[in-house]
């Protein structure tokens, strides 16, 4: 009798298991806690297609992961320098833009900043605004300058971070010496790296995963940041004393994360559904109210919860992070050497 009983749960069970495998399934390779999973259960309860997502941290990570043959995944949800690098590099699957027609929901600006990578919108569609900041703790730090010259305040010493991230700081500290993220000629690397090294001398660390929480905690006093992983730390009554400096000029830079979809994709047509449906104006409004990101998407802002932690009308101006190309190799030279400095 109990093996009778064992064989007829042992049937069930495989028949539960079975009825998972045999649904339609979607592969996202996506940044964490980037999309909420509400977003995914609703997509599912909706189109019955489940959603599988594995995480990356970094724009490098991901695709020196897919480089080296890691296949599996359809979405994925790259920074506009690494969009364009994909794109060049033959790995990105053309979209089927009937079949993503609420992509019309997003302000032909970020649209407009995207054709400066892909002149048709053809191979991606934005999803998220990454605006890398500099956020003051008015509580301890007075009277102090809205740009990257904070970071020369020797009185701060240990209480600044700078992101571990070469294009992060470099890009604001060739701006500073009148050079463009692209540059690299020996005369602006030498003045930028000299910039930097001024800089390091007062910081705590070059941090790019807990400078969120060592902010919130009273740690550090100024950080530099991305708004969402910031704000995300702190309460009500700890916000009101966070002033967010987006500085001026080519100082400022922001990266647009878009969907793309992956020419090795087995999934293709999950993907567009699941692109459509996250640009849905009711859907967009919760993903963006969980962020607290300004919305690109046009109509879905007036369905938003949450304020967004900076105005997207700041963000306009901002030049966008692109491709180097073979520059990067000569900066990242620059950076290795800043680094061991001491």
């Amino acid at each position: 009798m109990k093996k009778i009983i064992l064989a007829v749960l042992a049937s069930i069970f495989i028949v539960a298991c079975g009825g998972d495998d045999k649904k339609e399934k979607l592969y996202v390779y996506s940044w964490a806690d980037y999309i909420p999973a509400y977003v995914y259960e609703d997509f599912e309860k909706e189109t019955g297609i489940k959603v599988v997502e594995d995480i990356y941290s970094s724009n490098e990570e991901m695709y020196t992961k897919i480089k080296a043959g890691g296949e599996g995944y359809d979405i994925v949800i790259p920074s506009s320098d690494y969009y364009e690098i994909m794109l060049r590099e033959g790995m990105l699957e053309k979209l089927d833009k009937s079949k993503i027609e609420n992509s019309k929901n997003i302000e032909d600006v970020y649209m407009a900043k995207i054709r400066e990578i892909d002149p048709e919108n053809d191979y991606g569609v934005p999803y998220a605004l990454g605006l890398t900041a500099i956020a003051v703790n008015t509580k301890y730090v007075k009277d102090y300058p809205r740009d990257y010259t904070i970071y020369n305040r020797e009185d701060l010493q240990g209480r600044m971070t700078l992101l571990d991230d070469m294009r992060e700081v470099l890009t604001p500290a060739l701006a500073l010496n009148g050079y463009k993220q692209d540059a690299d000629t020996p005369e602006a690397l030498d003045k930028a790296k000299n910039t930097i090294l001024a800089w390091k001398k007062n910081i705590a660390k070059f941090d790019s995963e807990s400078f969120g929480k060592g902010f919130a905690s009273g740690d550090f006093w100024v950080v530099q940041g991305y708004p969402d992983n910031i704000f995300r730390e702190l309460g009500e009554e700890e916000r009101a004393n966070i002033d967010l400096i987006i500085p001026p000029g080519d100082q400022a830079y922001s990266s647009i994360d878009s969907f793309v979809v992956l020419k090795s994709a087995k999934n293709k047509e999950n993907a567009m559904k699941f692109i459509n449906y996250i640009h849905r104006p009711d859907v967009y409004a919760k993903a963006m109210s969980y962020l607290e990101l300004p919305s690109m998407n046009v109509p879905a802002r007036e369905l938003m919860t949450t304020e967004p932690v900076y105005n997207i009308d700041d963000v306009k101006p901002a030049q966008l992070l692109i491709d180097i190309g073979e520059k990067l190799n000569i900066q990242n030279k620059y950076w290795q050497e800043i680094l061991i400095e001491n």
